[in-house]
């Protein structure tokens, strides 16, 4: 294993001391607990809060700023993060309208996540994200939480940033969440610096389909195929999962893990938007990079998001934070 690391019980600290000095004019950085906040926070909105194990960079941190999240815990490599974390964030960046926590669908984070809400002394809900459809929405622990948390941030935080109610930003987020259906192909592992070896293995003629976004094996070992043929697999379980009908508008999202070039990704890009043309999905919003990663992990994954006049708005507005901005 090779990795540009000193220690790994120091490893998220000091990577955030670096992200907190590149982006201060944007974020700051509690520590003890760990926990990273808006520079300027706005006190008359709604404060938005998600997190998750570190590893999946930019998400969650990287969306710390205006028109997103308020703030971001982020737990060890592909850890939870805990409720002190959380409960502290809260209270840092709370106003009297509420706090809404956005919360991937693992058992940890929803634990942890209902821990803190329980014992916040304010007014809170939670928006809860399960977008993979490797899955299957009667599995016993339920779908999880991958790259659709990403849109699902962005519109609720824009709406929050507008001065809407906690009532409406909750409502918004699980719009959201209903209509967003993402699964993804790994070619390769990743490995945890703690455990210095690849979570699983794969020959060269191999792909992991349906893969998570901590290392968990897919749902199906395939033998390696072509871009069309991936997309194609990906694609097909989407469209059979949100049901899309002939003139809907989606926002196409293609999302690396960490380690596949821009060149790859923009071809797995064209395909799926042909895709969902030749069905007559029209694809009037995108977003295409490497934005909830799995470390190293070489792969991708594809989110659709059902779009109306009011999503579409909402994605539209101004965003600033450290990996995602636009209109300001």
């Amino acid at each position: 294993m090779k990795k540009i690391i000193n220690d790994v019980d120091t490893f998220m600290d000091e990577s955030l001391r670096g992200f907190s000095k590149a982006h201060a004019d944007i974020v700051s950085v509690n520590y003890q607990p760990t926990f990273v906040f808006r520079r300027e926070c706005r006190p008359e909105k709604v404060a938005i809060i998600s997190g998750g194990g570190s590893g999946h960079e930019p998400l969650h941190t990287g969306f710390v700023g205006e028109g997103m999240l308020d703030a971001a815990c982020p737990g060890q490599i592909f850890t939870s993060p805990s409720p002190d974390q959380m409960l502290m964030a809260a209270q840092q960046v709370n106003s009297d309208k509420g706090v809404l926590f956005i919360v991937k669908n693992y058992a940890g984070d929803v634990m942890n996540f209902e821990i803190a809400s329980e014992m916040l002394d304010s007014e809170c809900e939670t928006v809860l994200v399960a977008d993979d459809v490797a899955l299957a929405k009667d599995h016993s622990t339920g779908r999880r939480g991958v790259a659709g948390t990403l849109i699902v941030e962005k519109i609720v935080g824009a709406l929050a940033e507008s001065g809407a109610s906690l009532v409406e930003c909750k409502a918004i987020g699980d719009k959201v969440a209903s209509s967003t259906a993402s699964m993804g192909v790994a070619l390769s592992s990743c490995i945890v610096p703690a455990q210095g070896v690849a979570t699983f293995e794969l020959a060269e003629d191999e792909m992991e389909v349906g893969v998570g976004i901590h290392g968990e094996r897919g749902r199906e070992l395939m033998t390696l195929s072509s871009a069309d043929e991936i997309v194609a697999l990906l694609s097909k379980a989407i469209d059979d999962d949100l049901k899309l009908t002939n003139g809907q508008q989606v926002l196409l999202h293609i999302n690396g893990f960490g380690a596949t070039p821009m060149l790859e990704l923009y071809l797995v890009y064209d395909i799926a938007e042909r895709f969902l043309a030749d069905k007559g999905v029209n694809v009037t919003r995108s977003l295409v990079g490497n934005y909830t990663t799995s470390l190293e992990m070489a792969g991708c994954s594809i989110t659709v998001t059902k779009l109306d006049d009011e999503l579409t708005h909402l994605w539209d507005a101004p965003v600033h934070t450290a990996s995602l901005r636009w209109g300001m």
